[in-house]
């Protein structure tokens, strides 16, 4: 069985050609932005407010084409109604600049 906290001590890990990304919500924000990391979550702010996981569709909404993927294409594990969460991404075409730190794995293969 696998923990829930895929990624180690870091906010994303690779799963073959899928992306684990633990984040950290912030709803009712006055910007959607994906912001840094803090510790193994990476904070994401979304304007959405924190209905019956209102905002979290709207977070997929938001973070789809900035990893060049359909809303389809991501999966919440857990925390759909929580700050706490973490998304699966298959096959992402694109990472955000946040995801280009000296140091970390940018593709499945753990090339730089």
């Amino acid at each position: 069985m696998r923990p829930k906290n895929a990624t180690g001590d870091s906010f994303f890990a690779w799963d073959g050609e899928v992306l684990v990304v633990n984040i950290l919500g912030k709803p009712s924000a006055s910007r959607d932005a994906i912001g840094k990391p803090k510790g193994s979550q990476l904070k994401v702010s979304v304007t959405a407010a924190p209905q019956a996981g209102k905002a979290t569709d709207h977070m997929l909404r938001f973070l789809a084409p900035l990893f060049g993927v359909a809303v389809s294409d991501i999966q919440v594990v857990f925390g759909r109604e929580n700050v706490n969460k973490q998304l699966r991404i298959h096959a992402p075409k694109k990472l955000p600049a946040v995801f280009a730190q000296p140091g970390l794995p940018t593709d499945p293969a753990g090339r730089q």
